[in-house]
């Protein structure tokens, strides 16, 4: 069956994510938008998780719990896992491996923990955007040690994206999937650098306002739905004919 995904989006933890997008504001809109399954990928930190996963059960939309990394290149990776316990322990070794510096409200805004029913439980006092100390190299066989999967984000931008930095992507780096901000440029892409041919390609909105999120367009095909699905799809490398 073919389902709709959203896998990169924000809630208000993410230092640039709006006070608006709260666990059940996310999986509202989701569901308005047609969506079965979603991805929440905070900003190196999965704190969020726990909540919009209940409040995802609550508006029917499955939440698979994940982390938008900054690897010590600068460079975005989405992160995903197939439960909450797995992805709230990679949180705590990000935690672990990243530059701490506190975080200025007033500049960044403010890092807010909540849980199902919106309900403010606590801040991040350290900035989340700084890089951890985790090389895009490594990242993919990090994620795997946690159980999860890790690919590099929004490639066709001209910043924080592994070929902005890089300017292609490594084999070594084990990665079996890759995320376009924009799916029109992907056969541009594909010509620029064919390692993307056997890549699988998501697209997803890196939403960080409600506004921002996408109607149903993309989808994925499984037997059935689940994070574990999701993530064993997305991890298998396309067999070129």
């Amino acid at each position: 069956m073919k389902y709709f995904y959203d896998l990169h989006l924000h809630s208000c933890l993410s230092p640039c994510g709006d006070m608006d997008m709260t666990p059940n504001n996310i999986t509202g809109m989701a569901k308005l938008l047609g969506l079965d399954v979603i991805a929440l990928t905070d900003h190196n930190t999965c704190l969020n998780c726990e909540a919009t996963i209940k409040a995802g059960e609550k508006n029917g939309v499955l939440v698979i719990p994940g982390m938008e990394l900054t690897t010590s290149e600068d460079i975005h990776a989405v992160c995903l896992f197939p439960t909450l316990e797995r992805a709230l322990d990679w949180s705590e070794y990000v935690d672990a491996h990243r530059i701490k510096v506190k975080n200025k409200a007033e500049i960044y805004g403010r890092q807010v923990i909540m849980n199902e029913l919106d309900e403010e439980t606590g801040e991040i006092e350290h900035l989340l955007l700084p890089a951890a100390f985790i090389s895009i190299m490594e990242a993919y066989k990090k994620a795997k040690e946690f159980g999860g999967i890790c690919y590099p984000a929004h490639i066709d931008r001209d910043s924080l994206s592994i070929l902005s930095v890089l300017g292609e992507i490594d084999p070594y780096c084990g990665f079996a999937a890759a995320e376009l901000a924009d799916k029109s440029k992907l056969e541009r892409l594909r010509q620029q650098h064919p390692i993307l041919n056997s890549l699988n390609i998501v697209t997803s909105s890196d939403a960080h306002y409600l506004e921002n999120m996408r109607d149903a367009e993309n989808t994925l095909e499984l037997d059935s739905l689940s994070a574990e699905n999701v993530i064993s799809l997305l991890d298998t490398p396309v067999i070129k004919a």
